[in-house]
């Protein structure tokens, strides 16, 4: 599964739990009343997204992301972007990515 990443910094994550008038744990609280599964968010997996800079996660899963843009009433793709592409995803010309076996 694809991760995300945070944008601008963890900036925008910041600022939109600050509208929202939310600390991180009641961010991770507000999570498990969204999930249809209940679990949502553990409060350190919150204090990543908030921290703004190096000391925050970079990158998160889709539903991580997904749960705190919700709870935060924000698109997902003002919060986060997707990675840059991997050379995992990337079709090659030969089967397999062997060598041209000239």
């Amino acid at each position: 599964m694809t991760d995300l990443v945070r944008k601008g910094e963890g900036k925008p994550l910041s600022m939109a739990a600050e509208r929202a008038g939310l600390t991180a744990p009641q961010l991770a609280a507000a999570t498990k009343r969204v999930d249809v599964r209940g679990r949502g968010i553990g409060k350190t997996t919150a204090y990543k997204l908030l921290t703004p800079g190096s000391d925050g996660g970079e990158s998160v899963r889709l539903r991580t992301a997904w749960l705190a843009a919700t709870v935060l009433h924000e698109p997902l793709q003002e919060l986060f972007d997707m990675p840059s592409v991997s050379t995992d995803t990337v079709e090659r010309s030969s089967p397999h990515g062997d060598a041209d076996p000239r």
